[in-house]
């Protein structure tokens, strides 16, 4: 039996000692010299050799080499694995703090708790960052978005399930639109939520009356009626109870609260005209856009677009006339209605803008002029709402028995009104805008009277076609006809249009002169081909039988409209005997466009069209009552 087991059976309790771990630091460095030693003799002998060894022979085995230092002091640093520790925790006591006192292990935790309370209110996106594939800017704008959610107010109730919930953004092709980012792919339930809810803001805003007081905008809103009001019986100055002269009249009210700022919706030409592009043949990108909401009573009869300003004009024979601004993207009514009229007794048929001037050259205000199927017609000045009856021109009022037909000059100084008594079926009476005075009359000689008339670009004449296929052209300046030609193949003409630029300058400037007969057929001349060359410049000479550029015969029915667009591309023409019988027409190659319309394009029975000023837009009219836009891109 060897000596330590001898040394338990007498002395018990040092066994029981030597078998529990002691928390001071000198009997652990005994054991750990004991473990060494066991080590460093494991090869000589057995184990009960080396418990049989004496205190003095583990010391001297325990003394280490020059190999052995070198080692602990490369992997430890110092000699003393006290000194490591220590310099290891420097400054780093609550992460491993000294564990062999209860109160430490106290401290310890309270530590832990007053750490939890102080992230407690945080929320755990503010604790993390989110790294994303486009950068920083992902990050940022993360961040932002969390700002402005922080600023609404909480819902009143939410799902605890909606964290835990997991929606693939990028597997469903309905929610890509909900992407931030395209790599982006599943989100919580609630972020998912709260994108749909902005999806759905997006789409559908809040009115404005529904919006509270401090989220209000402060921009300008532009009324549904700037003359206080959208009813359609608002102006009852301008009501024309009966066929008798004079009539009291109060001032209908004014747009002032357009017209004051209605320089801010203006372009200068040039530079509207700059942004035209040039249109292909054969193909034009044309897309429908916002109707005019209101819709007339009867047909439409007119419509005409402000020469400078975004406003449409429209009238039908339900006595209305309407003023539109012409915005599809205004909030929160498209287009929305500036003022309407009624002229109680009154069928209005033709309406038009005129730029009034006075003697010295200068603008004295914008005037609308309208008429019906009556022995007078009406002038509205736009800025003062004062109306104007014209129930008579002086010394020629026997020749009309109504005032329907007339036109208004580019210029705004003057103004063409047709005579209607059989007699004088062939004659134009021309009258001052200013003083709506009588100035001069052009006359054509021909069976049937004029069918239809249209004022040169400059001003300064006009084209007259009679309903037996002659036109004739018309010098306000020497107030003589200065030609007479005859339209090929005609048997009855109906409309006449022109338009274009750079024509010739002794017959109006203009490019193009388009005649429309019964028969449904267009014929396109080049006004420079209608000149003779002369000798004299003096002298103007027309050819008598003109060969037109381009013979149009798409329709069968007699053609009813015609119209030129301002920067002379395009002319339309159709016929309001037939359900949509309309075409398009491109300039200079006289090429009918072919797609479009369709036969799915909502046309009706067309009774109007007329372009913008920027030639953008095409306003059509039709039987119903109703003004659809199509937008002309290119």
């Amino acid at each position: 039996m060897s000596r330590r087991r001898q040394q338990q059976k007498e002395d018990p309790s040092s066994e029981e000692e030597g078998s529990f771990a002691q928390f001071s630091n000198e009997e652990e460095e005994e054991e750990d010299d004991i473990s060494m030693s066991d080590v460093a003799s494991d090869s000589s002998g057995s184990d009960d050799d080396e418990s049989d060894r004496s205190p003095q022979q583990k010391e001297i085995n325990l003394v280490k080499d020059s190999d052995e230092e070198d080692l602990e002091r490369l992997v430890l640093g110092t000699k003393s694995a006290d000194d490591f520790r220590a310099k290891l925790f420097a400054g780093d006591d609550f992460l491993l703090p000294d564990v062999t006192g209860s109160k430490a292990l106290v401290s310890v935790a309270a530590d832990k708790e007053e750490d939890n309370d102080q992230f407690k209110n945080v929320d755990d996106s503010m604790l993390f960052m989110v790294d994303t594939v486009g950068g920083g800017e992902g990050v940022i704008a993360h961040a932002e978005k969390k700002a402005e959610e922080a600023v609404v107010d909480k819902p009143a109730w939410e799902d605890s399930d909606d964290e835990r919930l997991t929606v693939s953004l990028a597997g469903v092709g309905r929610l890509r639109k909900l992407r931030e980012f395209e790599g982006e792919d599943v989100v919580n339930g609630t972020e998912y939520s709260q994108r749909l809810r902005a999806q759905y803001m997006r789409m559908y805003p809040v009115p404005e009356w529904a919006r509270p007081a401090a989220e209000k905008k402060t921009r300008r809103r532009r009324r549904s009626s700037a003359a206080g009001g959208s009813d359609e019986s608002g102006l009852s100055g301008e009501e024309a109870d009966s066929d008798e002269e004079g009539g009291d009249y109060e001032d209908a009210l004014p747009l002032e609260q357009f017209l004051r700022d209605v320089n801010a919706f203006a372009e200068d030409d040039d530079t509207r005209l700059s942004k035209r592009r040039r249109l292909r043949p054969e193909t034009l990108d044309i897309q429908r856009t916002r109707d005019i909401p209101d819709t007339h009573k009867a047909g439409v009869s007119c419509l005409a677009f402000h020469p400078r300003h975004p406003i449409l004009l429209s009238t039908s024979v339900s006595s209305v006339m309407f003023l539109h601004h012409v915005d599809a993207a205004a909030y929160p009514t498209p287009n929305p209605i500036l003022t309407s009229v009624q002229v109680r007794r009154t069928d209005l048929r033709r309406a038009a803008f005129l730029s009034v001037k006075g003697e010295d050259g200068e603008g004295q205000g914008e005037e609308v002029v309208f008429a019906g199927r009556r022995k007078y017609f009406h002038s509205w000045n736009l800025a003062t709402g004062a109306v104007k009856k014209i129930s008579k021109i002086a010394g020629h009022q026997k020749e009309h028995k109504t005032m329907e037909r007339f036109r208004t000059s580019p210029c705004g100084r003057w103004m063409a009104v047709a005579a209607s008594d059989k007699k004088g079926g062939g004659i134009l009476n021309i009258l001052n805008a200013a003083t709506m005075q009588w100035v001069a009359q052009a006359r054509i000689d021909g069976r049937g009277g004029i069918a239809d008339f249209q004022w040169w670009s400059s001003g300064e004449g006009l084209t007259i076609a009679g309903r037996d296929g002659q036109v004739a052209e018309w010098s306000l300046e020497s107030k003589r006809t200065v030609g007479v030609w005859r339209d090929e193949g005609s048997i009855g003409g109906t409309v006449l249009a022109m338009g274009g630029r750079h024509g010739p300058r002794a017959i109006g400037e203009d490019r193009w002169v388009a005649v429309g007969n019964s028969s449904g057929i267009v014929n396109i001349y080049d006004r420079n081909e209608l000149l003779v060359a002369s000798k004299d410049k003096k002298d103007v000479e027309i050819k008598k039988l003109p060969t037109p550029a381009r013979v149009l015969e798409q329709l069968t029915t007699a053609i009813t409209i015609l119209s030129f667009s301002p920067d002379g591309q395009l002319m339309v023409f159709g016929s309001n005997l037939k359900k949509d019988a309309l075409r398009l027409v491109h300039l200079p190659s006289c090429t009918v466009y072919r797609n479009w319309p369709t036969e799915q394009t909502p046309l009706g029975r067309i009774s109007a069209v007329a372009f913008s000023a920027d030639s953008s837009i095409l306003a059509i009219g039709n039987d119903a009552g109703k003004v659809r836009m199509w937008e002309i891109r290119g």
